[in-house]
């Protein structure tokens, strides 16, 4: 066994209220819940379970974690002009 702390994967919670349930358009994006980012999966899969049971009562109430990490690899960073 090694002693190294795990790798961090970023992941992001957040959620609101939807227009549509058959979509993920949020009805008001100044709403929108960011509940925070956290180092792996099963952190960020407690923060969610617990926000979408607190929120159970509103149908169109939606929470959403984002698999940040694979977003932010440096390598696949393609867009280098950012003055535009």
């Amino acid at each position: 066994m090694s002693d190294a702390p795990a790798k961090q994967l970023l992941h992001v919670v957040f959620g609101g209220e939807l227009t549509d349930l058959q979509g993920i358009e949020f009805r008001d994006l100044s709403k929108v819940d960011f509940v925070g980012a956290f180092a792996n999966y099963a952190e960020a899969h407690r923060a969610w379970k617990s926000k979408a049971q607190s929120t159970v009562d509103n149908a169109h109430m939606r929470y959403f974690i984002v698999h940040a990490h694979k977003l932010l690899d440096p390598a696949t960073d393609t867009d280098h002009d950012h003055d535009h």
